[in-house]
């Protein structure tokens, strides 16, 4: 570019100065000519226009020579620029089986030259790969499915490639591509279909109600809702016993129980179950009936089952008057199975604690074993077993409800303790009680009782009774003016008869005091010994201080006792006198080789000497039975026992093995009264020879069998 003023005559005085936008930065000046100069490339896109001002000064003094010109550079495009899609990759869905055109997306691609001048901004579309499956328009860019019916159960997925190129396609232009993923969407182009027409099943006949036989499906090549079905029986000998429904997850037919299956009485059934689509798609029901049927069999096996009653649950009443024996009613069960088992009954005995009925084993007839009350208990509930007998494990269960109808048998009484009080300035006529009666019967048209006084009180002077015909009773004065004094208390006798067949009654003692009453009439002091206690002191207080009293005296008594048997010292002193006692002992011990249990040199006779260590609290040494000791048959009979007490407790005392505290001494002294002195066997520790009892022969017929026995024994002592 160049710029040039009229002024210049190309003497040089003239110098051209360049200002404004990118000025000295993209644009030069050359100030001796004007020509103008870029130092860079420019860029359209970055910059179109750049506005620069040029002015021509005197070189000498620098100053213009012209007013100052303002120019624009515009930036002349080329085509340096591709398309490009700004919104790429794009994904897209297109429901399959549609018709041939059918729109699936419009791309778009954007050029950065100017589409003002030339071609450079002019795209157009083509596709590159997904052929022949799909189409673009050049200008618009919208991808059209280019083949008709195309099926998601065969390819789901396609994946495009879009070119956009400029300067309208033609040879050198820029492009630039994209990608496009089409997915096809389903529809409900495909019926359901079972993978065979008949299905087997074999089912126990125990099996449960509502529990699920068998679960069958029908293949859907569709998805989602498309592929919803619905199952239901349309045929069979089964429409009653099964029922099927749709699992919502799995799109499968669950076949279910709906009554009791038994082997003997049906073996096996028969179903035919549909399975039809939920939505169906209108256009598409050229393609068939949406709809597939299959038979399915189910067998049912045999169960040994336990026994079965005919009434799971029977009712059956009982007077409370049936003798023990007594027929109540029959239950029955039978065995189910083809084999018929006999059947064995019994009673559940948790239920039948106190066995008030029996069971025949072979009929199953109820009876009674015990008598009922029906006020004790008036129903039973009573579990019975049926058992066969070939399989004692088969064990069936019924329930038996028996109901105990009521009898008159309990007489009315009083329906409580009345406490009767009994002012003693009270008038003739007045009514003091009103009582009324209960009865443990139940009759089934209610209770209606009588009441009357006994024949004993009928005649009395004080008190009369009034039935109210209500079942209740009013006992009234005959005359007033009791004293305390003269009888604080009347025993009544009330005569009370219920309504039943028969009819039973009973003597109720009503128990009347007679009390001093203040002015409204309220019992104040009831007893006559009231007169005789102190003011302000009831007697219920006076009981209380009494019996405390009494306590302290019985604690007293047994603390004196206890002192006194402490102080009694266990041997009796020398000056007392000792009578004859009789002893008694249950120690057996182990015979005569038993040392250990109990003293036996206590039990020697007068003539034989004593141990010098006779105790039972320790343990004795039979070492010293030989010692020399004074013999107590020359003592007289009064002195004896004394002796022996006094030497066994002088023993004692010097004994080094006693236990320091103060001990009970326990000897068995048999004396020396005896005419034939001592048969013991402990005699013959006291003689070294043998002993000679031919002098029982002497003694009379009552030693005769001692006699024979022991009498000509030669060479032999027994007792050693």
């Amino acid at each position: 570019m160049l710029l040039h003023s009229d002024v210049d005559q190309g003497e040089g005085n003239i110098k051209y100065v360049l200002s404004g936008e990118g000025a000295t930065s993209i644009f030069t000046i050359d100030e001796n000519t004007g020509d103008i100069h870029a130092t860079k490339r420019l860029d359209r896109e970055e910059q179109a226009y750049y506005t620069l001002r040029a002015q021509a000064v005197d070189r000498a003094t620098n100053r213009p020579v012209e007013p100052e010109s303002e120019f624009i550079v515009k930036v002349q495009d080329i085509n340096d620029n591709e398309p490009k899609f700004l919104d790429g990759p794009y994904t897209a869905g297109v429901p399959e089986m549609s018709p041939l055109g059918t729109s699936v997306v419009q791309v778009a691609a954007t050029d950065a030259d100017d589409p003002t001048y030339g071609n450079s901004a002019r795209v157009v579309y083509s596709i590159l790969h997904g052929q022949p499956y799909f189409s673009v328009e050049p200008k618009s860019g919208i991808i059209r499915t280019a083949l008709p019916n195309m099926d998601r159960e065969t390819r789901d997925q396609y994946v495009l490639v879009i070119q956009a190129k400029d300067m309208v396609g033609q040879m050198g232009g820029l492009s630039g591509t994209t990608s496009v993923t089409v997915t096809l969407t389903d529809v409900n182009d495909n019926p359901p279909r079972f993978s065979r027409k008949s299905y087997q099943y074999t089912v126990p006949e125990t099996q449960s109600v509502g529990s699920v036989v068998a679960k069958i499906k029908a293949a859907d090549a569709d998805i989602g809702s498309n592929a919803e079905m619905d199952y239901r029986i349309i045929d069979g000998d089964g429409l009653g016993m099964f029922k099927v429904s749709t699992d919502k997850d799995t799109q499968e037919g669950v076949i279910a129980l709906q009554k009791p299956m038994d082997f003997e009485t049906k073996a096996g059934y028969s179903l035919r179950i549909e399975a039809t689509n939920r939505h169906i798609d209108p256009q598409f029901l050229s393609l068939g009936p949406f709809s597939d049927t299959a038979t399915v069999r189910v067998t049912v096996e045999d169960v040994d089952e336990p026994p079965i009653f005919s009434s799971p649950l029977s009712k059956m009443v009982v007077s409370e008057a049936a003798k023990v024996g007594t027929i109540i009613g029959t239950v029955s069960a039978h065995d189910p199975d083809a084999s018929s088992s006999a059947i064995r009954y019994s009673i559940d005995r948790n239920t039948d604690l106190e066995r008030f009925f029996n069971i025949d084993a072979m009929t199953g007839v109820i009876s009674t074993a015990k008598p009922l009350d029906r006020e004790v208990n008036a129903v039973h509930n009573i579990t019975i077993f049926a058992m066969e007998s070939q399989d004692p494990t088969q064990v069936g269960k019924g329930i038996i409800v028996i109901t105990v109808m009521d009898i008159n048998d309990n007489a009315p009484v009083f329906a409580i303790e009345y406490e009767t009080f009994l002012c003693e300035n009270v008038k003739p006529g007045k009514v003091i009680q009103t009582i009324s009666a209960v009865d443990k019967d139940e009759p089934p048209s209610g209770h209606r009782f009588f009441f009357a006084l006994s024949a004993e009180a009928a005649g009395n002077l004080n008190f009369t009774l009034r039935d109210n015909k209500d079942n209740t009773a009013s006992i009234l004065t005959k005359r007033g003016g009791f004293r305390r004094q003269e009888q604080f208390l009347y025993q009544l006798p009330i005569l009370i008869l219920d309504s039943g067949s028969p009819s039973l009654s009973s003597t109720n003692t009503l128990s009347i005091r007679v009390c001093d009453c203040d002015p409204d009439g309220l019992a104040q002091s009831c007893n006559a010994e009231a007169y005789m206690l102190p003011a302000g002191l009831s007697t219920g207080a006076l009981i209380a201080i009494l019996a405390c009293i009494l306590t302290l005296l019985v604690l007293v008594l047994l603390i004196v006792m206890m002192r006194r048997r402490k102080k009694e010292p266990l041997i009796l002193e020398d000056e007392r006198d000792i009578r004859e006692n009789i002893v008694r002992y249950d120690d057996e011990g182990g015979g005569e080789e038993d040392t250990e249990a109990f003293d036996m040199v206590a039990l020697r006779n007068l003539n034989v000497i004593r141990d010098h260590k006779a105790r039972r609290d320790v343990t004795p040494e039979v070492t010293s039975f030989f010692s020399s000791r004074p013999a107590y048959k020359t003592l007289p009979d009064n002195v004896i026992f004394r002796e022996f007490i006094w030497d066994r407790l002088k023993e004692a005392d010097v004994d080094p093995s006693a236990p320091p505290y103060d001990s009970l001494q326990t000897y068995a002294f048999e004396g020396n009264g005896s005419v034939a002195e001592s048969l013991s066997s402990l005699e013959s520790q006291s003689t070294d020879s043998d002993q000679n009892y031919d002098y029982l022969s002497d003694w009379g017929p009552r030693f005769k069998k001692l006699a024979d026995l022991y009498g000509n024994t030669e060479g032999c002592n027994i007792f050693s």
